[in-house]
């Protein structure tokens, strides 16, 4: 069995292989931070063809953790119930349901990206509201300063995140993501860019990752233990001064500890501007060296466009799951070409007149 095709199993969970959708913001959500049937249903249900792992978008858990007025969320019975048709379309399709749970932090309170005024600060007049953040400093120029989060604060912080965790398990949901990248609320807490709190959660490397670390096990104890728990993980800031790969390694097996099954290795995203590099599979070497190092499953995600490389990287060890997401944004049918049997029956005959080979290069037919 070819590296891509061999199943994965997390705790009582079996990926059927080794391929998952990352989670990715489409910001369509209805009034009520509801998902819409007309969008998300068809949505997950095409990218759910031929995945081992599908996980729904960035869902914040409290309406000030939403990054825009246009976000999924889940905080109440509602949000729950109407989740689970996102559960039943990605599940008929054979994947694993998952889900990313996030608090946008100080990065809240913003437009959607696309048109004129695209990913901008929404003042309160506009319909925005109060960020949230370890320490008053604005995420980038023009945006609101966050209020720096009191204990009172953080406490409710980590009971919405388990709260959340539980409803996700009503919903249906088998896998659970928390966002600890990209800038948001948990990140910030990690980075000195963010944080510069003097308190039991600022500091050094102990009171910075204290935040992340309750949340891991306050959600264990709502999460059902049959089932993963990811962390996504900025693993360095392109800052000077900001979180660091070494400090990844050093947290990764804490998490662990606390419940954590797999790390998903992203970068950047603690303040604007940031110099980033980029490239094919650019961020893979941060999954080999957390892996590597700390023994911890990892996830490998970022400008990962072809099955070919996928297969490559999971050969060498350098990752356990691969992500990938703008490239079945645009290719959806890409996994069942490769293997016609993991599409939807009707497709089937189709696939097999229309296509000759992988599009890309030398596939084996498993995947």
């Amino acid at each position: 069995m070819h590296p891509l095709s061999a199943p994965l199993r997390l705790r009582e969970v079996e990926l059927r292989n080794r391929l998952g959708l990352p989670a990715m913001s489409t910001y369509q959500a209805v009034p009520g931070y509801l998902p819409d049937a007309r969008w998300h249903l068809p949505h997950y249900l095409t990218r759910s063809i031929g995945m081992g792992l599908v996980i729904v978008e960035a869902t914040a858990v409290a309406p000030e953790g939403l990054a825009t007025p246009h976000d999924l969320g889940l905080w109440n019975d509602e949000q729950a119930k109407a989740l689970t048709a996102l559960v039943d379309v990605i599940v008929d399709q054979g994947a694993v349901p998952g889900i990313q749970l996030s608090h946008a932090g100080r990065k809240a309170s913003r437009s959607r990206p696309w048109g004129p005024d695209g990913d901008a600060p929404l003042a309160e007049t506009n319909g925005g509201w109060q960020p949230l953040g370890p320490s008053p400093l604005p995420f980038a120029d023009g945006y609101r300063t966050p209020a720096p989060m009191t204990p009172t604060h953080i406490e409710k912080a980590v009971g919405q995140f388990a709260a959340a965790s539980a409803l996700a398990a009503e919903a249906g949901f088998r896998l659970l993501e928390l966002h600890a990248g990209h800038g948001r609320l948990l990140h910030s807490f990690l980075s000195p860019i963010a944080n510069q709190r003097t308190d039991d959660y600022g500091g050094d490397f102990t009171g910075r990752t204290r935040l992340l670390r309750q949340v891991v096990r306050a959600v264990r104890t709502t999460w059902p233990s049959e089932l993963p728990l990811v962390v996504r993980l900025s693993v360095r800031d392109f800052l000077a001064g900001g979180w660091t790969l070494e400090d990844t390694v050093r947290l990764a097996p804490l998490l662990a500890d606390d419940g954590a099954d797999l790390i998903d290795c992203t970068s950047g995203g603690i303040a604007r501007p940031e110099a980033r590099p980029t490239g094919p599979a650019w961020q893979a070497p941060y999954a080999h060296a957390v892996r590597g190092e700390t023994g911890v499953p990892t996830a490998a995600v970022g400008k990962i466009t072809t099955l070919e490389q996928a297969e490559k990287l999971l050969a060498e060890d350098c990752c356990d799951l691969v992500l990938m997401g703008r490239a079945l944004l645009v290719d959806p049918m890409l996994p069942a070409r490769h293997d016609h049997s993991l599409a939807p029956a009707p497709y089937q005959r189709a696939l097999a007149t229309t296509t000759t080979g992988p599009a890309d290069g030398h596939l084996p037919p498993e995947l």
